[in-house]
C-alpha cells in the first residue's frame, strides 16, 4: 500500500483526473489480491508490477476517452487539484498527514500545472503514457515498452513526439514568468474583475488570449472566447449577472489561481497561463463533479 500515493500520482498525469485517478489504483489493487498469495510472492518487484497494471488501465482508458468526450457537454478541462496546504480540512486544520482525499496523494509540479495537462490531453494514448512514464516518472524505454506494447525504439519516438507538443506549446523562453510575477498578475487580474474594470482586465490579458469554461452540461458556462477585449467584457458581464460572489487567491495545481465562491461553496476554479506581464489562457472549472478537493 505504500506505492498509492505513487500510483495516484502517475494516474492522474495520464488521465487528468482525479476521481478516475482513484478508480484506476482501486482496480489495480483489486487485481494485484485477486491473485494467489502464491502468484503474488512470485512477483519479484510489485512496485513495478503495479504501476505497469495501473499504466496499462491508463491506457485503455485513454483510448475511449475520445469517445466519451464526444458526448460530453461543453469543452472538456482537466480536473483541478488544490494545494495540499489549503484544503478545507487539511493539514493546516489538523489532518493527518496521509489523509484520505486522494488530491492530497498529487505531487503538485510543473508536470501537473493546467497549460501542461491541457498539452498532455492533445496527444495520442500512446505519446501520453510513453512521456509521462519516461520523462516525468524517469522509467527505461523497455520498461514502458512493455506497457504500450510497442518497441523501446518506438517509445522513445512516441516521447519525442510528445517533447515537441510540449515545446511548441510553450512561450518563448524570453516569455517565462517568474513565479512571483504570476501571484502578481492574477491579484492585480482578480482586483480588476471585483472592480468590473473592463480597461485594466485588458491591460492584463494578451491580445490573443483564450478563455474556456467547463460545466460538464450541468452549470452553465461560458462557451470558448478569443482576445483580451471581448474576455475582460465577457467577465465583467459575468460578474454582473451573478450573486454575490467571493474570490480567493488559491493555488491551483501548482499555480496561482482564483476560486469563486457563491454562499460559502466553491462555484468556479480558475488557472491561467502567463507570457511575460500578460495573461495567455484562463480555464474555469464549473463542473460540480470536478471540483470534489474543493468543496468544505
Amino acid at each position: 500500500m505504500s506505492e498509492r500515493r505513487q500510483l495516484i500520482n502517475l494516474a492522474y498525469r495520464l488521465l487528468g483526473s482525479l476521481a478516475d485517478a482513484e478508480d484506476v489504483v482501486q482496480e489495480t489493487y483489486a487485481r494485484w489480491y485477486a491473485m494467489s498469495e502464491e502468484r503474488r510472492d512470485a512477483v519479484e518487484t510489485p512496485a513495478a508490477w503495479l504501476t505497469t497494471v495501473a499504466s496499462r488501465i491508463c491506457l485503455d482508458l485513454l483510448g475511449s476517452a475520445r469517445a466519451r468526450r464526444e458526448s460530453y457537454v461543453g469543452d472538456w478541462i482537466p480536473e483541478p487539484v488544490p494545494d495540499r496546504t489549503e484544503w478545507p480540512g487539511g493539514p493546516s486544520a489538523g489532518a493527518t498527514a496521509d489523509p484520505a482525499d486522494p488530491a492530497e496523494r498529487v505531487t503538485l509540479d510543473e508536470s501537473i500545472s493546467m497549460a501542461f495537462l491541457v498539452v498532455l490531453d492533445s496527444m495520442t494514448p500512446a505519446e501520453r503514457v510513453a512521456f509521462v512514464l519516461h520523462d516525468v516518472f524517469r522509467y527505461p524505454f523497455a520498461e514502458v515498452a512493455d506497457v504500450v506494447g510497442r518497441s523501446p525504439a518506438a517509445c522513445r519516438q512516441l516521447a519525442s513526439s510528445a517533447r515537441r507538443r510540449i515545446r511548441d506549446a510553450q512561450p518563448p523562453a524570453a516569455a517565462a514568468t517568474p513565479s512571483t510575477r504570476r501571484a502578481e498578475l492574477v491579484r492585480d487580474f482578480k482586483d480588476a474583475w471585483a472592480a468590473k474594470d473592463i480597461q485594466a482586465l485588458v491591460g492584463l490579458l494578451d491580445p490573443d488570449a483564450t478563455a474556456v469554461a467547463d460545466g460538464g452540461g450541468l452549470v452553465t458556462a461560458l462557451g470558448p472566447v478569443d482576445g483580451g477585449a471581448q474576455i475582460a467584457r465577457a467577465l465583467v458581464e459575468i460578474l454582473e449577472g451573478a450573486q454575490e460572489l467571493t474570490m480567493l487567491e488559491r493555488t491551483v495545481n501548482g499555480q496561482p489561481g482564483l476560486v469563486l465562491q457563491e454562499d460559502g461553496a466553491t462555484a468556479t476554479v480558475l488557472a491561467f497561463d502567463v507570457a511575460g506581464d500578460r495573461i495567455t489562457h484562463v480555464w474555469a472549472v464549473r463542473n460540480p463533479e470536478k471540483l470534489r478537493p474543493w468543496t468544505n
